[in-house]
């Protein structure tokens, strides 16, 4: 039986060729044989990492948590009493604790937003900035007399 990297390779020609009248010829099939058994075997390319393969990583990532998320909501369904400005009401604790994280999320995502799109806004200034400086000036262009052309 082979192994799975015996498999993948192609068949290495033995050197010798049967021709039909009888006699044998050994020349360009073992000198090619010969340089290929000196290359050594072939090197495997290292897969290169997609976006694609990126969001199907993100996307098995994401169903995992919800499904934990899920399981933790389920086995915490005591009902607790919420009081929020003034606002009272009756939720399961697992959706209490869920809807806090949400909040605590948020208060962390707008302003980091918010900070972001400022550095996004001034990197972008700064780059005009620096282009406009590396450019060569245009020439002035050469004045006409008011009357037109003489």
């Amino acid at each position: 039986m082979t192994s799975p990297s015996d498999a993948d390779q192609p068949a290495q020609p033995t050197g010798t060729v049967q021709q039909t009248g009888g006699g044998q010829q050994t020349g360009a099939v073992s000198q090619a044989g010969a340089a290929h058994q000196a290359a050594g075997p072939p090197r495997h390319r290292a897969l290169r990492r997609t976006r694609m393969g990126g969001v199907w990583v993100g996307l098995a990532l994401s169903a995992v948590v919800l499904l934990l998320l899920l399981v933790f909501i389920l086995e915490n369904e005591r009902k607790v009493d919420i009081a929020f400005f003034g606002a009272h009401g009756h939720l399961p604790l697992g959706v209490a604790l869920l809807l806090a994280a949400v909040a605590g999320a948020l208060l962390v995502l707008i302003p980091g937003t918010v900070r972001i799109v400022q550095l996004r806004r001034t990197a972008r200034r700064h780059h005009a900035a620096a282009q406009q400086a590396s450019s060569p000036p245009q020439p002035a262009a050469p004045a006409q007399p008011p009357g037109g052309a003489p």
